[in-house]
């Protein structure tokens, strides 16, 4: 009787053993080239921002925090799981909106986990997940501004991003409208807010709950507002390779489960409704209905 259990279990350990193999060669023969890098080398490097609160930003000691770093971390953990690896090493690598796609396109890094929105223009260079956040651009004022809206900007001083759809935005509705407003491209957000602090520029075209998480942050920040009606509406999401439809399948997949789980709302609650560093102040955004409305059928697929 043992004996026949032995061989039964001798059997059935070959007959796993063979699944598993088939399982890895048929893995090995379909990754794509990110997924084949990271496996190789053990190593995912994820791109973030430094001062893009609540989204990823960095904490008192240079670490990447935030909301869209949580998630990626919860996608960094699937594709380890995906691979079979026992450890993933992650390394982080600092971008900026000038060079958020480049860092992608140019394989420096496998995921960009900041605030960058899904448009057709960026979809042509790099592949986006399920979006994570909707937002559009708005205006940061001084407390003390008589502006209201971009219509109020004429003749004055606007800044805004390198590579931005509020950029873009702001810059087409300039010249349509003749507006002769002065449009001056920052390099990061606490560089523009300085400067309409001290009167160097009177307003900061961005996504709005950037703004927000922005003044958030300032020393003091009573000192400034946000103002003006939507001019855009962005889907944010996490960026990746377009050359590989396996990592992509991966990101969405895991999107889907930290959403259908209503982990995805917990890790929103913490960044957006909660107290945060660096001053331990809460944001006090409630999920907007565009991405509860979204989240029912969680999807890639945005309009333009």
């Amino acid at each position: 009787m043992l004996f026949r259990h032995a061989t039964a279990l001798r059997t059935l350990n070959a007959t796993v053993l063979t699944a598993l193999t088939l399982v890895a060669t048929s893995w090995s023969a379909n990754a794509g080239p990110v997924l084949e890098r990271i496996r190789q080398s053990g190593k995912i490097t994820l791109a973030h921002r430094s001062t893009a609160i609540p989204f990823a930003y960095l904490d008192a000691d240079k670490h990447p925090i935030g909301y869209t770093i949580d998630l990626c971390l919860k996608v960094t953990e699937a594709i380890r799981k995906n691979l079979a690896l026992k450890t993933l090493t992650i390394a982080y690598l600092p971008v900026t909106e000038f060079n958020q796609i480049k860092a992608i396109e140019q394989n420096k890094a496998d995921l960009e986990c900041g605030s960058t929105g899904n448009n057709a223009e960026r979809r042509e260079k790099v592949a986006f997940t399920i979006p994570h956040y909707i937002t559009g651009t708005r205006f940061m004022v001084r407390s003390d501004s008589k502006i209201t809206d971009l219509r109020g900007m004429e003749g004055l001083t606007l800044l805004s991003s390198f590579g931005t759809p509020s950029l873009a935005a702001v810059t087409r509705a300039n010249t349509e409208r003749l507006m002769r407003i002065n449009i001056m491209k920052v390099n990061d957000h606490k560089q523009a807010a300085e400067m309409i602090e001290k009167g160097q520029a009177d307003a900061f075209a961005m996504d709005d709950v950037l703004l927000l998480g922005l003044i958030a942050s300032r020393p003091d920040p009573t000192k400034l507002k946000v103002v003006g009606k939507y001019l855009t509406l962005e889907p944010l999401s996490i960026v990746m390779s377009k050359s590989d439809p396996e990592l992509k399948a991966i990101v969405d997949e895991e999107m889907k489960r930290l959403i259908s789980s209503r982990e995805a709302y917990t890790i929103y609650d913490r960044w957006f409704t909660k107290p945060i560093p660096p001053n331990n102040t809460s944001l006090n955004i409630p999920m907007n209905y565009l991405l509860r409305d979204l989240w029912k059928y969680p999807s890639d697929q945005v309009s333009d």
